[in-house]
């Protein structure tokens, strides 16, 4: 499938800012399973210095710099991506043997996956996960088989609700309400697989979503999506993550479906914010974000400079956080 992604954030500042940094994870990731057609990255006002490297996920950053006072911040970032889709794999490996696998053995080799089993700013260690957890992985159970039906349960036993969590809201917590938006279902997720020894990494993305019948797409109504990957280590060496999405019961290799973009992957949210910084000034700002993903025809043009864009309608109720970490529903 062809999907454009268009990625547009505002944010107003009171008082102006003075100088700041940003970093910026706008740029989905270029590989076997998800080409990159094109990219472009518009920033208004015009930094002084902007570079991109990799991190150490493999992640594509920005990095950008502002040196001169400013009332208002946007950043638009369009691309386009071929996308596609598999079935989860087969493998008889069980829950016990991956995590036995993680665990030290003095003269083995480390895993680079291994990384992916501690806890992490927002998916600590805590025995409520286990406990939850703990159900879909019966003495004996096939990996694939309990994360799947750890999935399945989250997406049963939870309520999603744009604005009973915010942000910063504690994993731990949003499992004992039973309600979030998916960057809490996939956190809540991570943590329980880790509780068990077993590896799990944070997905960073958007996903095609569909307006109703009789109804036209609007501009920016999407959002930002964010799943779950677990390591599977008797797959093939380079096809060893399954992505497991907890809010629609969706799960594949490599990614949930073909109507997936993958933007990256990390320990969890923290590693992957659409944007972060650090200001001098502005002691008060409002973010608003618009996303659209729609499919696009493979013989369409190449993309255009972007155009200068009117300011964004204000955002709904509970949209706006007084935080330079951008959020994802």
């Amino acid at each position: 499938m062809r999907l454009q992604v268009t990625h547009d954030t505002f944010y107003d500042y009171a008082p102006s800012v003075e100088t700041a940094q940003h970093l910026a994870y706008l740029k989905p990731l270029d590989t076997p399973y998800q080409q990159l057609v094109s990219h472009t990255l518009r920033i208004d006002p015009t930094p002084a210095q902007l570079t991109l490297n990799e991190d150490v996920f493999g992640n594509v950053r920005s990095f950008f710099s502002l040196e001169t006072a400013h009332e208002t911040l946007r950043v638009v970032a369009r691309s386009v991506v071929l996308t596609t889709s598999r079935d989860l794999p087969s493998s008889p490996l069980s829950w016990e043997d991956t995590r036995d696998h993680f665990r030290y053995q003095s003269g083995r080799r480390l895993d680079k996956a291994a990384q992916y089993v501690y806890a992490s700013p927002f998916c600590p260690r805590h025995a409520d996960f286990a406990d939850y957890a703990r159900p879909s992985f019966k003495p004996g159970t096939g990996l694939l088989e309990g994360a799947t039906d750890l999935m399945h349960r989250i997406y049963t036993d939870f309520t999603y609700e744009s604005e009973s969590t915010q942000i910063n809201t504690p994993a731990r917590d949003a499992l004992a309400l039973r309600k979030g938006v998916c960057q809490d279902f996939a956190h809540i997720m991570i943590a329980c697989l880790r509780a068990l020894g077993l590896p799990a990494r944070y997905v960073s993305g958007y996903l095609l979503t569909h307006p109703a019948p009789g109804t036209i797409r609007l501009q920016g109504s999407d959002a930002s999506h964010a799943w779950v990957a677990i390591y599977v280590p008797d797959l093939p060496e380079g096809d060893r993550w399954c992505d497991l999405d907890p809010t629609n019961n969706r799960a594949g290799w490599h990614s949930p479906g073909e109507d997936y973009v993958t933007l990256g992957v990390g320990r969890d949210f923290a590693d992957v914010s659409p944007i972060r910084g650090v200001i001098h000034g502005g002691a008060s700002h409002t973010l608003t974000v618009g996303v659209t993903v729609e499919p696009v025809q493979a013989d369409c043009p190449a993309l255009t400079p972007l155009p200068s864009l009117p300011a964004l309608a204000p955002p709904p109720a509970g949209a706006a956080f007084q935080s330079q970490f951008q959020s994802s529903s």
